[in-house]
C-alpha cells in the first residue's frame, strides 16, 4: 500500500495574534502536522518562539507538533521541548557535537527524532547515525527567515537521500523538505522523494484551506 505524503504548514507564517484560530483552520484543512520553527538568534539570525509557546500550541492542537530546533546546543533543551508537546523533534547536525547521543535521548523520551541539514551540508554527515533517525529534514533554503526562494539543487539531494535510505534498509525514515515550496514546485519535490512537505508563505499568503487541499491532491493524486 502506497504511503500518503504529508503537509506540515509552517506556523512561522501564521498570525501570531490569532495563533489558535490559525491552528484550528489548518486542522480543518487537513494539515497532517504543524511545523514549529524555534530560532535563537545565534544559530540563525532570527529569534522566534520558545518552550511556553510550543506548550500552548500543543494544548490547542489535535494534530502532531513537528518542532524544528534552529538553535545552538539543542541537547540542552530536548527534555523541555518533548515535555512541552513535540511529537517530532528535529535538531541540526551542524549544531550538535554529539549527534548520536542527542538522537538517542530524543527517542528515549518517546519522541520521533529528526536531523536537519543545511543546504551546504553533505548527506555523509548522517550516514553513521541512520539507525537513530526517524526523520531527515532537508533545508531547501538557508534557515532563519520565511519567504525565501527554493534552491533547485535540493531536488538532487532529496533523490540521493532517498537512495541512501533504501540501500541501507532504513525505510521507516521520513524525508521532510522545508523552504520555498509552493503550488508551482511541490510536485517535483514530492516526486524527488519527499514524504513530508513544509510550506509557510506558500500556504498563508493565499487561501490556506484551498491551498492545502490542492497541495494534497498534487502530492497524493
Amino acid at each position: 500500500m502506497k504511503k500518503e505524503k504529508k503537509i506540515s504548514p509552517s506556523l512561522l507564517s501564521a498570525d501570531f495574534c490569532n495563533l489558535s484560530r490559525d491552528i484550528h483552520m489548518l486542522e480543518s484543512a487537513g494539515a497532517d502536522l504543524l511545523h514549529i520553527d524555534v530560532m535563537d538568534g545565534h544559530f540563525v539570525p532570527n529569534i522566534t518562539i520558545g518552550i511556553p509557546v510550543v506548550e500552548a500550541i500543543k494544548k490547542n492542537s489535535s494534530i502532531p507538533c513537528d518542532v524544528h530546533l534552529m538553535i545552538e546546543k539543542p541537547e540542552r533543551y530536548v527534555e523541555s521541548f518533548v515535555k512541552a508537546g513535540a511529537d517530532y523533534l528535529t535538531v541540526h547536525a551542524e549544531a550538535c557535537t554529539h549527534l548520536h547521543r542527542t538522537l538517542q535521548h530524543v527517542r528515549s523520551l518517546g519522541c520521533k527524532s529528526g536531523v536537519a541539514l543545511n543546504p551546504h551540508t553533505s548527506l555523509s554527515v548522517i550516514e553513521e547515525v541512520l539507525e537513530e533517525i526517524d526523520l531527515v529534514l532537508i533545508m531547501s533554503v538557508n534557515p532563519g527567515f520565511g519567504g525565501q526562494s527554493f534552491i533547485p539543487n535540493t531536488l538532487n539531494k532529496i533523490k540521493r537521500l532517498k537512495q541512501m535510505i533504501m540501500e541501507k534498509g532504513y525505510n521507516h525514515i521520513e524525508i521532510e523538505v522545508d523552504g520555498g515550496i509552493k503550488l508551482n514546485n511541490i510536485q517535483e519535490v514530492a516526486e524527488a522523494g519527499a514524504d513530508i512537505i513544509v510550506s509557510g508563505s506558500g500556504i498563508f499568503n493565499g487561501k490556506p484551506i484551498e491551498t492545502i487541499a490542492e497541495m494534497k491532491k498534487i502530492i497524493n493524486g
